[in-house]
């Protein structure tokens, strides 16, 4: 422990906030694997498991608008504190008897974790502006990207985590496990997190939780179709593409997206090596555009060959491990911009402004995926998914350059 006690205060609190970023995700991960897993082998339909997610996202929107606020108010070690704890609660009535389990119960049990989850991410992605020197820009991109990095690999973990523990010890024995470990969790960041971090020098009204940053809210539109291009094929369609088509279990639907996500997060992690490296720059606007052009193309060649049936499993399989690797940089280069273009007091407004426009995202790619799946298979999600990423590159366009930043 001696190595520890001679770090930086700012590195252990880092440390901390990281640590109770992973724990949660790998819980969020594994506990949506559950529920599409689960209830589709009840015999719901794609739309039904679709309204599962409902609330989930609906309550990250207004979190994270809210969240943003109660952090400047309260202090960012607050606000994470309660997002773990919600997470257990949300887990919790997830315990009730099979009879319990109904619609409206689980759409009010994901509510209760997308609201904790988006504290969580909100906390997290804040604290680091505070942790990093100002002016220090390679150090908080760099910072970025392995926090969010290793936050999605780590998700990817809990995906095959939920295929794994509901194939050994059912749903009610997974779910147990899930809250017992992460009450342990909650508690040493009750003990260890900084007092008052985050907390605005000034109180902030709630009204400045909408930001008046052009460049902010450019970047939040944006990554309002960026991700709402993920969710619409990723979160119900993909799944149950994999389990009813291509007729596998739940060990290798969950391993698959696993390996999907890990790789994602790692690329996520070494974005700065991909995109920094040579310049010495951070990315800007122009980096924004050019790689959500380079997106555009990859859901496009997959709907293609899928609807000529060429090859459809490696065509399917290997299309979205690319486009994986390629949307996990535009979400590094947006997850840095965000905290570069945020003000340092009250950081979390601007932050959770930004994640409220991603939750915005989540829900509207969440309904389709459901919906479209259902009416019109995977394919025509592929489809839209390019039209959502077609206009993510119209408004990158509007993003500052680094020529813009040093004329302000």
């Amino acid at each position: 422990m001696k190595w520890l006690a001679q770090l930086s205060p700012e590195i252990r609190q880092y440390m901390v906030v990281t640590g109770n970023y992973w724990a949660f995700t790998l819980t969020d991960g594994a506990l949506r694997m559950l529920v599409v897993l689960y209830f589709y082998g009840l015999g719901y339909s794609p739309l039904d498991i679709a309204m599962l997610f409902l609330f989930y996202e609906i309550f990250g929107v207004i979190t994270n608008l809210v969240g943003g606020w109660l952090g400047a108010r309260l202090g960012l070690n607050k606000t994470m504190n309660i997002g773990l704890f919600l997470q257990v609660v949300a887990l919790g009535m997830l315990l009730v008897p099979a009879s319990v389990l109904t619609i409206p119960w689980v759409m009010a049990a994901q509510a209760v974790s997308g609201i904790a989850k988006d504290l969580n991410k909100m906390s997290a992605k804040s604290s680091i502006k505070l942790l990093v020197p100002t002016n220090a820009e390679g150090q908080l991109y760099k910072w970025v990207a392995i926090l969010t990095g290793s936050k999605n690999a780590l998700k990817g973990v809990g995906f095959f985590l939920g295929g794994a523990l509901l194939s050994l010890f059912g749903f009610r024995g997974a779910i147990l496990g899930m809250a017992v470990a992460l009450i342990l969790v909650w508690i040493s960041s009750l003990l260890t997190l900084k007092k008052d971090l985050g907390k605005a020098k000034n109180k902030s009204k709630f009204t400045e939780t909408f930001s008046k940053s052009p460049a902010i809210n450019y970047l939040s539109a944006a990554r309002m179709f960026l991700f709402g291009s993920r969710d619409v094929w990723f979160v119900v369609a993909l799944p149950i593409y994999l389990a009813n088509t291509f007729q596998w279990d739940h060990w290798m639907v969950g391993g698959f997206l696993a390996i999907w996500v890990i790789g994602y997060g790692i690329i996520q992690s070494i974005t700065p090596l991909l995109t920094g490296k040579k310049t010495g720059l951070a990315p800007d606007g122009k980096d924004a555009f050019i790689w959500a052009l380079a997106l555009l193309f990859i859901p496009i060649v997959i709907g293609v060959l899928l609807q000529n049936d060429i090859y459809p499993s490696i065509s399917l399989i290997t299309g979205l491990l690319i486009f994986g690797a390629v949307f996990a940089i535009n979400s590094s280069i947006h997850s840095y911009l965000i905290v570069s273009y945020a003000k340092e007091d009250g950081v979390s407004l601007d932050v959770g402004f930004y994640y409220m426009a991603n939750a915005m995202g989540r829900l509207i790619g969440t309904v389709l995926s459901g919906y479209v799946f259902q009416v019109a298979g995977l394919e025509m999600c592929l489809w839209v998914s390019a039209m959502f990423i077609a206009i993510t590159s119209v408004i990158s366009f509007k993003l500052p350059k680094h020529k813009d930043l040093l004329k302000n």
